[in-house]
């Protein structure tokens, strides 16, 4: 493991350290673990600073490397390691155990293939890269490893080889390793209706979720004295909860500093038994980390990532430290901004020179639109664009209507417009704007007076819609064009009156135009979007749309935040708003925003000067540069000391009007801006004299002899022409001297003939600047933009531009006003070394906070940090903001018994839990993690300590990694319905296989540590497709084969295009030999639970389905939560009763809103991932509640016409009277939603997957659960309130009313029909679900007991746990003695 993080820090480190660990077993110690951990540290740690040795310390006892080394482990396994060796060589695909074979597989090498390398291979530096490939498995540390590999290392040396070593160990431990990097949750249950198993578990159980030593006595003690005096919990009253998170808040800041983060740790995670102030720049009860500035977003950076962002910090910090660069200084650097884009900058659409087409806010057609703008708050699928009346998305065309791409844009548009897209949509005509045009004669002038006159007759829509009528995409505009169009439309208009000279209808053509030079866009066509132009190569119109779509997703997430934080201006004006946003420039240029920009070298010293032109010319650019800085005199807005962030050196002959007028421009900017100091260089159109640089001399005086307020003043004077027109007519310069200006010195310096300072800056303009004589450039703090070419307009409005750039990059942000000395918890770093500056934001009753605290007590003990945690606390609170214990799992370093061995491992320990709330337990796993309970007796879906002797203890295991992945078509730019990939290795290519979603073209494949080999499943996948390219694999892009290596525990995620070379893989008329099937094959079964009660119902539900159907069944479960007692029982029922069954699972992806709670996630389950969760060979299947009673043959219901759904339900009954009050669905939003459909239940349905996933109904589904999933008050009951409230998207079959009877909505007399009877929750009883099964139905009872004792005799018996039937009885039915009887006839 310490080999693999020292490979991260180089190669080089990697090979030095292999050689270093022969001496570890070589070395004199106890042979304890302790001492042989010690040991590898000393080796490991010898070129690591002390920062780097603790992150070494913490990813060792996270085993961040462990899936590294299990990866070469599997790579290795794929090789088919020869039998009986410790190590073995792989030459070429040849293997061998003898090192004295090497030499005949080297001899042939050349005439097999090289292999393929992984990125994570550790080749011996010194190989040469034309010879030979050797591999090398083996265990660093063995003795046989390092006399081979002083061998290889001889021959890599020579250059006959080159030399990769992969671990591997030949008789690995059975042991299991115990992970950590995760957090367990008991999470209150509500117990409204009674769902625990009577079923009692004896004996002494320890809870502990074995992915940490015990605790140390001192910890208990702190934690005892923080619990106070009761663990039980009395609910609060409204009044209480409402300051609680200020109480908390309160309790942590008066607590030590040392000890303040383990307060907040205990208060937050313990919450539920603790009641007990600030706010910042995020929200009341919003959370946020920041590590030198990044961002650590803790929902989807796990532990493992952390770990990177750190080390990578790290090596920075270290590196400027090393310069010199400490403290303060060194965060600063590590802070500055990138430089920002072309698209940060907008120009002001509030312009009279726009044609508005359409206006969403007045427009009749948007009437039905809802209005306000809270409704950006109202949570939507990802890609759904809200119709809203507001005009957030502008959409504005700058064309000129005689450009061929001009049609086509405006078809694009039209496009939008026609299709009801929420886009304001202007349009600018920039044609010729001399005074006498006739339009007989220009197109472009016929099309502007044509569109103005139409749309006075009609209006601007309906002009918009009409004028290009006649011109086909791709073609020129021509005057004949536009006179068809008036002649149809309009045939008693005379032509010449609309478009010759003296026409009426010229609006907008001299002020478009003029729009148009004054913003600097650009060369036409332009596209601005709320004022951004976009690239130009964002135009081509098939590309536009997307584009623009794009961008409406992208600003509707800004216009979100700023609904919460101004809502009352947006309501106000929504383009008043976006115009008056800090990026909304008078002028965009694009010289200014160039991204590839040239600067001068200011880095050089020197005492030189302009002054000495002979001196000046010895001096190279660096030095020029330096002289010409030294010579500097600045024109200011005011005569103060004040630092201005921003430098204009203004390069011109101001002895030329078009160098007096770029100086006056800058002048006029600075007086709106006292960030700005200006100065000038001279840059003569000819050889310099007394005559032609009047002007430049008196500037040059002005700034040697005067104040910079009287210097700025004179200098504007003779920047302007009558100044100089009066100079050049014979008028003295001392006419022209301001008040309070010395003019004797200034007129002794203006008439000295000295002009060094001119030829001085000439000789650095041609140079230097690499300008010719009289051009004109700007220089920005040491940006050079420039040449300006001869007619170039670079105004004030530029200047502005610039200095707003200047300002972002040079980190001028607006600092927060807030005490934050009062409401934070401060560790202070030590004084002298490196340190991360951290600064953490959260409310102490949150989910954050439980997470939270932990990592920062561990962080601290890592790494040394300046720490400001900051209370962010919400008020009015009205529920409890906790309902959970948690402990996140996370040890800084690995740790030891008393004896100096390995302690078992890390792991979740929660004490003195209060005994009387129901609780469930829940894992917060790193998103990539697979894992499942594998060992305990006990109901971890209702624990209740009450009940238990000793304490709960359970196990669980990381089962699979996620392989994640997003693929489009690149043909389509669409996810590829139905595509199936596969995943396996060299020896075995196919291990799992997955369905690509809709969404977001969304799959994962489980997978383990290894190297992967992903493919197009054979059959239809392969015909119709290819894979065109892949990125975030492992293998090159152009590679045959998709090689996927999983060698870590974060989310490896990877981007998939595939080129269709056919057919719709799901099109009509398929002959899909990967989905057909005999429908009497096998009757498919869907159900899921969690918790002992349940799984017992589930037991009873399956048997009631074998008794009274004939065809072979096959049940499908949910493994995400069943109990190791059901996988282990499932195979022995399996068997006695003669059908199939397998375990599914899926990852709830992380882009798909999450639920918290666990019932709501099984919900979910039930209905979100219908099309992903089941192989394509299954064409329908049947959910079944588990709490639910079969009593007929569900070959029917498999059978039944669902009449072109995708899925049958049946419709609540309507005919128990005495539960009116209870039927939501009759009133309200569900009455108006259904229309006089039915509500159905979600206790029973059957899926026609055929028909679901070709009408792609679970992709809608998701769609719109993402949408309602976000309001925490909508879905309540998500399985079925979701297929519900999607009925006119997604149509529902209702399945005939005696399919699902239930006793809380139907009456009596309909019992005797029922084919199945479910135990629905009754509202208005709350009877347990038990007492409610033994009470309903009569054959459940007899059912409980058959599947009871058999199976459990079965199971135990093989298992050889008991052997007398004596303890069979004793582990079934105790004492009751009838029900024994009545069992053993029916065992034997």
């Amino acid at each position: 493991l310490p080999s693999e993080f020292l490979s991260e820090e180089g190669q080089e480190k990697f090979w030095n350290f292999v050689e270093a660990s022969e001496n570890i077993k070589r070395a004199e110690h106890d042979g304890s673990d302790y001492s042989s951990y010690q040991e590898m540290l000393k080796v490991a740690c010898q070129t690591l600073s002390p920062l780097q040795q603790n992150l070494l310390k913490f990813s060792l006892s996270l085993r961040s490397y462990s899936a590294a080394v299990q990866a070469f482990q599997q790579i290795a396994a794929d090789e088919s390691p020869p039998e009986g060796c410790t190590l073995f060589f792989v030459v070429h695909g040849e293997k061998t155990c003898e090192f004295d074979s090497l030499g005949n597989l080297l001899q042939a090498a050349s005439d097999r293939p090289k292999p393929f390398l992984f990125k994570g291979d550790h080749k011996y530096p010194a190989s040469n890269p034309e010879s030979p490939v050797v591999i090398l498995y083996a265990e660093i540390g063995s003795e046989e490893f390092y006399r081979h590999h002083r061998r290889l290392v001889a021959k890599a040396e020579a250059g006959e080889i080159t030399y990769v070593l992969r671990h591997y160990i030949a008789n690995p431990s059975k042991e299991k390793v115990y992970l950590s990097g995760y957090g367990v949750e008991l999470a209150i249950k509500s117990t409204e209706y009674k769902a625990k198993d009577d079923t009692q578990v004896k004996g002494e159980l320890l809870f502990e979720v074995q992915l940490y030593p015990d605790l140390s006595e001192e910890l208990k003690e702190l934690r005892k004295h923080l619990v106070e005096s009761t663990n039980e919990m009395a609910p609060l009253k409204v009044w209480q909860l409402q300051d609680l998170s200020f109480q908390t808040a309160a309790r942590i800041l008066t607590a030590p500093p040392v000890d303040a983060l383990m307060v907040m740790k205990d208060l937050s995670q313990n919450f539920p038994t603790k009641y007990f102030k600030g706010t910042l720049g995020l929200q009341p009860g919003d959370s946020a980390l920041f590590i030198n500035g990044l961002l650590i977003d803790l929902d989807t950076q796990d532990i493992f990532s952390l770990i990177d962002v750190l080390r990578n910090e790290a090596r920075v910090m270290e590196g400027l430290h090393s310069l010199g660069i400490e403290g303060i200084s060194l965060h600063n650097v590590l802070k500055l901004n990138i430089q920002p884009s072309d698209s940060d900058y907008a120009v002001d659409i509030r312009s009279p020179a726009i044609s508005w087409i359409n206006n969403l806010e007045v427009d009749s057609r948007y009437n039905s639109w809802p209005s306000s703008v809270q409704e950006l708050l109202r949570p939507t699928f990802p890609g759904v664009i809200r119709q809203i009346r507001k005009n957030f998305h502008n959409f504005v065309l700058i064309v000129d209507p005689t450009h061929e791409t001009t049609a086509e844009l405006l078809n694009v548009a039209e496009m939008f417009f026609s299709n009801h897209i929420p886009l304001r949509i202007g349009l600018v005509f920039v044609v010729d704007d001399s005074e006498d045009v006739d339009g007989l004669q220009d197109p472009g002038v016929a099309l502007l007076r044509t569109y103005n006159y139409v749309a006075q007759e009609m209006d601007n829509n309906y002009a918009f819609q009409t004028i290009y009528n006649k011109v086909k995409t791709g073609d020129q505009l021509k005057v004949e064009h536009v006179v068809s169009v008036l002649e149809k439309q309009y045939p008693y208009v005379e032509v010449n009156s609309v478009l010759g000279i003296d026409s009426a209808y010229d609006q907008n053509r001299k002020a478009a135009r003029a729009y148009y030079e004054q913003t600097g866009v650009g060369p036409l066509p332009v596209v601005l979007f709320n004022g951004m132009p976009f690239q130009k190569d964002q135009l081509d119109p098939d590309d536009l749309e997307t584009v623009t779509m794009h961008k409406i997703l992208e600003t509707t997430s800004i216009f979100q935040r700023a609904v919460y934080l101004v809502g009352a201006e947006l309501v106000c004006d929504v383009v008043e708003y976006i115009m008056n946003q800090p990026n909304v420039v008078p002028r965009i240029n694009s010289r200014i925003l160039r991204s590839d920009r040239e600067y001068l070298d200011l880095t050089g010293m020197n005492n030189h000067f302009v002054d000495d032109f002979a001196r000046f010319t010895t001096l190279d650019s660096k030095d020029k540069t330096a002289a010409v800085a030294n010579s500097m005199t600045y024109l200011t807005k005011k005569d103060d000391s004040f630092v201005r962030p921003v430098t204009f050196w203004i390069v011109g002959d101001f002895d030329r009007p078009s160098g007096r007028q770029l100086l006056y421009d800058a002048i006029k900017h600075q007086k709106s801006s006292n960030n700005v100091r200006i100065s000038m260089i001279n840059n003569p159109s000819e050889e310099p004299n007394s005559q032609n640089t009047i002007v430049a001399k008196a500037i040059w005086a002005a700034l040697q002899t005067q104040t910079s307020n009287n210097a700025k003043n004179f200098i504007t004077k003779m920047a302007k022409e009558e100044t100089v027109k009066a100079l050049e007519a014979g008028a003295d310069i001392l006419e022209f001297a301001v008040g309070g200006m010395d003019t004797t010195i200034f007129k002794e310096a203006f008439e000295s003939p000295k002009v060094d300072f001119i030829l001085s800056h000439a000789i650095y303009c041609r140079d230097v600047l690499k300008l010719k004589k009289g051009q004109r450039a700007v220089i920005s703090n040491g940006r050079i933009i420039g040449p300006l070419e001869d007619g170039e307009m670079f105004n004030q409005d530029d200047f502005h531009l610039l200095e707003n750039i200047i300002l972002k990059t040079s980190g001028q942000k607006i600092k927060s006003q807030i005490q934050l000395t009062e409401n934070a918890v401060k560790l202070r770093p030590k004084e002298g070394e490196t340190y991360f500056d951290v600064v953490a934001i959260v409310d102490p009753v949150t989910r954050d906070a439980q997470r939270l605290a932990p990592l920062l007590l561990v962080l601290n003990q890592l790494i040394n940090m300046n720490l400001r945690v900051f209370m962010n606390c919400q008020s009015k609170l009205s529920d409890m903001p906790l309902k959970s214990f948690y402990r996140y799992v996370l040890e800084p370093e690995i740790s030891f018994t008393a004896e100096n061995n390995f302690a078992p491992g890390p792991i979740a320990k929660f004490l003195d839990m209060p005994q009387s709330p129901l609780f469930t337990l829940n894992l917060n796993t790193p998103e990539s993690w697979m894992v499942e309970s594998v060992r305990t007796p006990y109901d971890l879906d209702n624990i209740f300590l009450e009940e238990v002797d000793s304490v709960v203890a359970a196990e669980y295991e990381l089962e699979y990694l996620l392989l994640e992945g997003h693929c489009y078509d690149i043909t389509t730019g669409q996810p590829p319905r139905g595509l199936q990939f596969t995943l396996g290795t060299s020896a075995r290519p196919v291990i799992v296989d997955t369905i690509v979603m809709a969404n977001l073209g969304y799959f994962q494949l489980k997978a383990n540590p290894g190297a992967w080999t992903l493919r197009l499943r054979k059959g239809r996948s392969e015909d119709i497709y290819r894979i065109y390219s892949h990125d975030g694999t492992d293998s090159p892009p152009e590679a045959n084969e998709v090689i996927v290596v999983l060698n870590n525990f974060k989310s490896k995620i990877i981007k998939v295009k595939i080129d269709m070379m056919n057919e719709d893989l799901l099109s009509d008329g398929q002959k899909n030999e990967d989905v057909k099937q005999d429908k009497d094959d096998v009757l498919n079964i869907f159900s899921v639970a969690s918790g002992h009660l349940y799984e017992r119902f589930l037991r009873i539900m399956m048997l009631s389905v074998l008794k009274h159907t004939k065809t072979p069944l096959k049940f499908w479960f949910l493994k995400n939560y069943l109990s190791p007692t059901f996988k282990e029982f499932i195979p022995y029922m399996a068997k006695k009763y003669n059908f199939q069954y397998e375990l599914v699972q899926y990852k709830w992806p992380r882009w798909l809103h999450q639920q918290t709670e666990k019932q709501r996630i099984i919900w979910g389950y039930k209905i979100l991932f219908l099309d992903v969760l089941f192989p394509l060979a299954v064409d329908k299947i049947l959910f079944v509640d588990a709490d639910q009673i079969v009593r007929t043959d569900l070959k029917e219901l498999r059978d039944f016409n669902l009449d072109g759904a995708p899925y049958g339900y049946t419709p609540f009954c309507d005919s128990r009277r005495e539960m009116d009050g209870y039927r939501f669905w009759k009133s309200g939003y569900w009455a108006s939603h259904l229309a006089g459909r039915k509500y159905h239940i979600s206790a029973l349905y059957v899926v026609d997957l055929k028909k679901f996933r070709k009408i792609a109904a679970g992709d809608r589904l998701r769609g719109q659960y993402q949408g309602l999933s976000q309001d925490p008050n909508s879905l309540s009951n998500l399985d079925q309130d979701l297929p519900n409230n999607m009925i006119h998207q997604v149509p529902i079959k209702s399945l005939p009313q005696e399919w699902l009877w239930c006793e809380t909505w139907c009456d009596d007399s309909s019992k005797k029909r029922a084919k199945t009877i479910d135990l629905c929750n009754n509202p208005m009883t709350k009877e347990p679900k038990l007492q409610a099964a033994m009470r309903i139905v009569p054959e459940w009872q007899d059912y409980d007991q058959e599947i009871k004792l058999p199976s459990l005799f079965l199971k135990f018996y093989e298992l050889g746990l008991i052997l007398t039937f004596k303890e069979v009885l004793l582990h079934t039915v105790g004492e009751n003695c009838t029900l024994q009887r009545a069992s053993l006839g029916r065992l034997y």
